[in-house]
């Protein structure tokens, strides 16, 4: 790729604003970036425009409602994932971590699905996605089947991130084991008896899923895999997770679980959607909460991809934090705790060209003008 430039957008850098800069790019990545001086190369003029850097997403599956938008429904892969694709790039999402759910359920959640998504994507998908796409394999406890091919996939590098997933409800809890029949309802075309049998069978494999877990934890350090804890919610579950070494805490429950999370070394991490609605969904700490009392590092989209877009100016209309600190939440943070910082999060020499050009004053995705992956532009809304 040619040496080109941008000029006159005010770029977000890592120590704030530059006005009316120059961002000077080669081969897929920024090779300088200081004030607007008409370098004697191809020049796109972007006067007017903010440069943000593009948006890390470390944890998202709505591509799953593209794959099945209803129980029973299901659509062929390489169309759904294009689709998603290019809702990723709509959002100003330039990298993405499929966070693929690798369940003792059949179906969308079935190690089969899981196989088939990650062949594609680090396949022939290379070919056709825009986005930088990667793996993020959520493990559940109970799925013990196959055990040797998800030790391959982490050997063999297929997958950048682990996090360890318990989703099944304790003994003797009802509220939980409904909510957790309710949510397998919405995937599944199944009677009460065989939602029910499916989750005694995976009650029966808990322990044995457990030893396959710790097994695999070992496994994710030793190949410099970053490992998740998801869904904190007592002290034990984050005195565990420290003894794991787990470098994200997905969703803990609350601040001070967030705080303890965080006091031994994790990256907090907590949904966009969280913030945009007004609170939690399962009715743990909100965003605005943990925000205002400095406990969250990271935000994803969970499952709603324009929030991540919004959610930093949302920071900024509350008076929590200014833009370009809130910034860093979806681009600069999570590259950081996904281990990929050198290249991915910020608009700095060194780094890959990923960015966004959008309009000021307008905080949602529709403010998007284009959108630059390695260097390349990918889309042009305006």
């Amino acid at each position: 790729m040619k040496k080109f430039a941008i000029e006159g957008a005010n770029i977000l850098t890592p120590t704030g604003w530059l006005k009316n800069g120059t961002a000077v790019i080669k081969n897929g990545k920024f090779i300088s970036i200081d004030k607007a001086n008409s370098p004697k190369i191809p020049t796109i003029a972007a006067k007017g425009l903010l440069m943000l850097p593009g948006i890390v997403d470390i944890h998202g599956d709505a591509f799953e409602r593209a794959i099945a938008p209803r129980p029973g429904v299901r659509f062929l892969l390489k169309m759904a994932i294009e689709e998603n694709d290019r809702n990723l790039i709509a959002a100003g999402i330039t990298t993405f971590f499929y966070s693929i759910t690798d369940s003792y359920e059949p179906g969308l959640r079935s190690r089969d699905t899981a196989r088939e998504i990650i062949n594609f994507v680090l396949d022939k998908g290379k070919q056709s996605l825009k986005a930088d796409s990667r793996i993020h394999i959520r493990h559940e406890q109970a799925n013990t089947d196959n055990y040797s091919e998800l030790c391959d996939w982490l050997k063999q590098g297929k997958i950048q991130l682990l996090s360890l997933n318990d989703h099944l409800p304790p003994a003797g809890d009802e509220y939980k084991l409904n909510r957790h029949l309710n949510s397998l309802r919405r995937r599944h075309k199944m009677t009460d008896v065989e939602l029910q049998n499916l989750i005694q069978t995976a009650l029966g494999n808990r322990e044995k899923g457990l030893q396959q877990l710790e097994e695999l934890v070992t496994l994710a350090h030793q190949h410099d895999i970053p490992l998740a804890s998801h869904d904190d919610d007592t002290e034990a579950k984050v005195e565990l997770s420290a003894k794991r070494r787990v470098s994200i805490a997905e969703f803990p429950a609350t601040i001070e679980l967030a705080a303890k999370s965080r006091d031994y070394g994790a990256s907090v991490l907590m949904g966009a959607p969280n913030l945009i609605r007004g609170g939690s969904h399962v009715g743990w700490m909100s965003v605005e909460a943990a925000a205002k009392a400095g406990v969250i590092d990271c935000l994803c989209s969970d499952y709603h991809y324009p929030s991540l877009f919004h959610a930093p100016f949302k920071l900024s209309e509350l008076g929590i934090m200014p833009l370009e600190r809130a910034w860093k939440l979806v681009s600069a943070y999570p590259a950081k705790a996904a281990g990929i910082e050198n290249s991915k999060g910020s608009n700095a020499a060194g780094c890959d060209a990923d960015f966004l050009l959008i309009q000021p004053n307008n905080p949602y995705p529709s403010a998007i003008v284009s959108v630059y992956v390695a260097g390349k532009e990918v889309a042009r809304y305006q």
